[in-house]
């Protein structure tokens, strides 16, 4: 299964690093990356693949949403179903 991560903060060094470590160490692998800083201000949405994920896909989003709030970041992660049908006109 695919899920979108959202990723927003103030910038500083090393997000990314800290977002794709955390994601790694839970086996899910990133699939696409956009980011961007506006003024002072990161933003980044990434695509990845749970399929070989060590943790179910609820557990995995509270987690990076804890991990987030220790490091100064608004991280969501949602399923892919659900940021589709979000986004279908």
């Amino acid at each position: 299964m695919r899920a979108v991560i959202t990723v927003v903060g103030k910038d500083t060094v090393g997000i990314f690093a800290k977002v794709s470590t955390f994601c790694a160490e839970r086996n899910v692998n990133i699939n696409a990356v956009s980011q961007t800083i506006l003024e002072d201000l990161f933003c980044m949405m990434m695509q990845v693949t749970m399929d070989e994920a060590e943790v179910p896909f609820g557990e995995f989003a509270d987690a990076i949403k804890a991990y987030g709030e220790e490091n100064g970041l608004v991280i969501h992660a949602m399923h892919e179903d659900i940021f589709n049908a979000m986004h279908r006109i």
